[in-house]
């Protein structure tokens, strides 16, 4: 039977539950629950297991003809033919399957990192853990944007509504409460208001609750018994390649078809040519194309990781290398995200504060009277806040890793929002301390801070009955809902004069960048019930205390990152809630605003139609004062002048832009739920740099799968011409069906994977972005793989004429099958680079790479020269002056083209610095 929670009381559930509302669990505790309940997740949907991925690449219809090839080489006795070319099967199908295990794994560590994450309480600490490891008992503390991680009781809440058309299909906020609802016995499931479900959203407040369902025992598990997979996101790359490849093999097919019939009417055996034709469309046809480009993409998301940009969508990877604009917040993204509060302005005069960081150590020098007003200013900051001033990790098990990690220094830190904690943190510096102001003073409701509104109030209750409401929000909205001012001691009229003069300090501090609150409060006379707590009775008619001025410093890193935008042709734009002036001071020290650069308000862009804001914003570097609302319309106006657009966001507001963005980026520290679903990437420090190196490894994944497509075409376009052209001129067969089958082995597989894991070029952040609609084969890559096919098979038919004139077949096969490999081998060098040659790149900057020829040349060698291999590969072994043939065939060509690269590279240096 199910437990009818909402029926109970807030205390039933804790005791039935066995928990504390206010420490939560221990970690013992629920290490325990954890083994008993199991992971709180949704079943997965049935994964393809090993074996059967393995079985899966013998479906392949190249691979299901080459068995049926070897079938028949069995039952004409050609029993070396058929052991050969079945284990070559083999190989290239655990190659196969190591590539497809390794992108699954890829793609699992990724859904990993973007799981969602939830706030507990656990030892008397707020920290956050992984959804997965909820119990049944913690105590969760949820927010505005945040999805509900499991089933919960809710404990408090203030202005709390929650979206839940995932369960109930209706698309209204529900506002929540915490009383029971015993005595109901039929309660639909969205009339539970005491109840949070796990998947729905949370749109406005925030509260606490506890976790009564995990996993499958949810709502959302009764529902659906098995949680469908998502299609798997394909990239506008990936889908082009699939083409091409269907492409490549229709002519493939032909040409091949082609070489059989023209081999059997020159006299040749219908078997031999079969074969020939068979080994030749496996080696010609690019099939492993597209999952060397899922490979290519998987390494490329593990590297950002690795870099802490987590992307969700695995087109956002293509797309970040054309981006051409990224628009920024400047809060933690920009800047440190560690406020201090540094002067702040009471009774009509200014106080500097000292003390660095979150240490509550300083002093504060007033440069006029101290009144009782700045108590109660300190007082209001300490209150209306929801910061936790915390000192390391003082529960035993986080002191146990600290000293495991050698961390014995606890330092201060901030549990919650940054502004808050530089709030909380000045208070403390006056010795006023929330938790002991509410030994004497309770805290009845809170009205959230929101966007829109711009502000935040608290209402607490001392011991005498009396109610006080305490505000904070931004200056000019704060003082529109001032009428009084505490100076002097004394509760007088905010005159026109007096908030004219606060304007002007509140401008004066903004040009010294200093993000700027406002902070007041008013007394609730007489009795005001609960119902009463709302924005239009408690936000009005408020005594205004005073301004306090903090600084986020920018990130030294941020300024450097954002010169390296502009090098690559990108443009930063910063948008802020702050002020104008603040705005403008953070973006010169970060070099954002450079001359010619516009500055826009949200009240001036407001007054813009869109046609006028897609021309400004063509001007505009900072956005100042503007709301999650805006956002959306600077993100169309900037797509509208056809620039590619990244935008981070944090907020649940933030979401459609984030959305509607060609890269959506939310924060991984301070962004919501929603905002993450909404987005493409996720930055694990909410860090600008790590926007700019995201966007340098998305370059660096599309180089090296055009790298893949130019060595992977240039071999197959050189293997189909040597055949066709040698069967066109009436020359025996260059290559035997074994030997071609070997050769797409050694030189498709290891090598060609290695070139994923090629290092950017050190010059990848300074080229224009690219078009998102070029052709992969812009840029000429189309005519090199062409010409490189051409050469690749005029040398390998002068290795064979010159072996035919030396002696036998088997000979001139044996050198004509090394030229042709060892061509390849040395031509993926060439290949690391389209703009530069192999001297300047380096030839030991791809260790993987060298180790993956020296490899495959090894194996190459083994066919030649060990005794029992020679008659199965149809090999002799070559002498040195075979060898002096074939390589100079092979190599030369490479050498010359590395010269006359260099030369060319030299002379257009020397011309651009002419220029200069």
């Amino acid at each position: 039977m199910t437990t009818r929670w909402f029926a109970m009381k807030r205390q039933q559930v804790l005791e039935k539950l066995a928990t504390c509302s206010e420490k939560g669990l221990d970690e013992q505790e629920a290490r325990a629950r954890l083994e008993q309940f199991g992971p709180n997740k949704l079943m997965d949907a049935r994964k393809t297991p090993p074996w059967q991925m393995f079985l899966n690449q013998f479906k392949d219809f190249m691979v299901l003809v080459l068995i049926a090839a070897t079938i028949v080489s069995g039952f004409l006795g050609e029993w070396a033919d058929a052991i050969t070319i079945m284990i070559i099967v083999v190989i290239n199908a655990i190659l196969g399957f190591v590539q497809e295990f390794r992108a699954e794994k890829s793609m699992e560590a990724l859904k990993a990192m973007t799981a969602p994450e939830a706030r507990v309480i656990r030892e008397g600490l707020e920290r956050k853990i992984p959804a997965a490891e909820l119990v049944p008992g913690d105590i969760v503390l949820i927010d505005t944007g945040d999805k509900i991680p499991a089933d919960l009781r809710l404990l408090s809440v203030a202005n709390l509504e929650v979206e839940e058309s995932a369960l109930t299909g209706e698309s209204h906020a529900v506002k929540k409460r915490v009383e029971s609802m015993a005595g109901q016995e039929e309660v639909a499931l969205g009339d539970t208001r005491n109840m949070a479900y796990m998947g729905t959203v949370v749109v406005r407040g925030r509260g606490t609750g506890v976790v009564v369902n995990t996993g499958m025992h949810t709502e959302m598990g009764h529902i659906t018994r098995m949680i469908q997979e998502a299609e798997e996101d394909v990239t506008p790359l990936q889908r082009r390649l699939e083409q091409l490849g269907k492409v490549l093999v229709v002519f493939c097919l032909l040409v091949c078809a082609l070489v059989v019939v023209l081999g059997v009417l020159r006299g040749e055996p219908i078997y031999n040519m079969f074969l020939a034709g068979v080994s030749l469309a496996v080696a010609a046809i690019p099939e492993g194309l597209p999952a060397i480009v899922t490979i290519a993409l998987a390494i490329g998301v593990q590297r950002m990781i690795k870099r802490n940009a987590i992307i969700r969508r695995l087109p956002a990877v293509e797309t970040l290398g054309c981006a051409t604009v990224i628009c920024s917040d400047k809060t933690g993204t920009l800047t440190e995200n560690q406020m201090t509060v540094r002067q702040v302005w009471v009774g009509g005069y200014p106080v500097k504060v000292t003390g660095e960081g979150y240490d509550p150590k300083g002093e504060f020098h007033f440069l006029g009277r101290k009144g009782p007003e700045f108590n109660l200013f300190l007082k209001c900051a300490a209150l209306c806040n929801n910061a936790q001033l915390t000192k390391g990790d003082l529960s035993v098990s986080g002191l146990l890793r600290n000293i495991k990690a050698g961390k014995l220094k606890r330092v201060w830190g901030v549990s919650g929002d940054p502004t808050e904690g530089a709030l909380m943190v000045m208070a403390a510096k006056g010795k006023l301390w929330r938790k002991e102001i509410e030994k004497e003073e309770k805290r009845l409701t809170e009205l959230p801070f929101d966007s829109i509104r711009k502000r935040m109030s608290v209402i607490y209750q001392d011991k005498s009955g009396k109610l006080t409401a305490y505000v904070k929000g931004a200056p000019d909205v704060m003082l529109d809902l001032c009428t009084h001012i505490y100076k002097d001691g004394r509760i007088i009229p905010f005159t026109a004069s007096m908030k004219a003069e606060t304007l002007k300090q509140n401008s004066e501090m903004a040009r010294q960048a200093l993000r700027v609150l406002a902070l007041a409060y008013r007394p609730l006379e007489g009795y005001i019930k609960e119902e009463d707590f709302t924005e239009e009775r408690i936000e009005q008619g408020l005594v205004f205390l005073g301004l306090a001025g903090m600084i986020d410093p920018p990130r030294s890193s941020a300024i450097q990152a954002i010169q390296a935008c502009r090098r690559a042709g990108i443009r930063t734009v910063m948008i802020t809630g702050d002020h104008q002036l603040t705005a403008q001071a953070v973006g010169k020290e970060l070099g954002i605003l450079s001359r010619g650069a516009k500055v826009l308000s949200g009240t001036e862009l407001d007054r813009l139609s869109d046609e006028e804001l897609q021309q400004e914003a063509e001007n505009v570097a900072i956005y100042a004062r503007v709301s999650p609302k805006h956002k959306l319309r600077i993100v169309r106006a900037l797509k509208r002048n056809g620039h590619v657009v990244a935008m981070t966001g944090d907020g649940v507001n933030d979401a459609p832009a984030v959305k509607e963005a060609d890269i959506g980026i939310a924060m991984g520290k301070s962004g919501t739920d929603v905002t993450k679903e909404a987005s493409a990437m996720v930055l694990a420090d909410d860090n600008f740099t790590t926007i700019v190196s995201a966007v340098e490894e998305g370059r660096a994944i599309y180089d090296n799968i055009r790298k893949f497509i130019r060595y992977l075409l240039s071999c197959n376009v050189g293997e189909v011409l040597t055949m066709f052209l040698a069967v066109l001129m009436g020359m025996p067969l260059p290559l035997l069906p074994i030997q071609i089958l070997w050769m797409n082995l050694v030189t498709d597989g290891l090598p060609a994977m290695a070139l994923g894991v090629d290092p950017a070029e050190r010059d990848i952040m300074y080229r224009r972005p690219r078009d998102p609609q070029e052709s992969v084969f812009s840029h000429g890559l189309g005519w090199r793989i062409i010409s490189t096919g051409i050469l690749f098979a005029l040398g390998t038919l002068l290795a064979f004429a010159i072996g035919l004139m030396m002696g036998q077949v088997d000979l001139a096969r044996t050198m004509a099958f090394n030229t042709l490999v060892f061509y390849q081998l040395t031509f993926v060098f060439a290949c690391r680079s389209e703009r530069h040659s192999i001297l300047e790149v380096g030839f030991f900057g791809n260790p993987q790479l060298i180790l993956a020829v020296t490899i495959s040349a090894a194996l190459q060698l083994a066919v030649n020269y060990i005794d029992f291999l020679q008659p199965i590969f149809k090999t002799v072994p070559l002498e040195l002056k075979h060898w002096v043939v074939v390589l100079t065939i092979a190599i030369v060509p490479q050498l010359l083209s590395i010269v006359v690269k260099s030369i060319k590279d030299r002379a257009k240096e020397r011309i651009m610095y002419i220029r200069a």
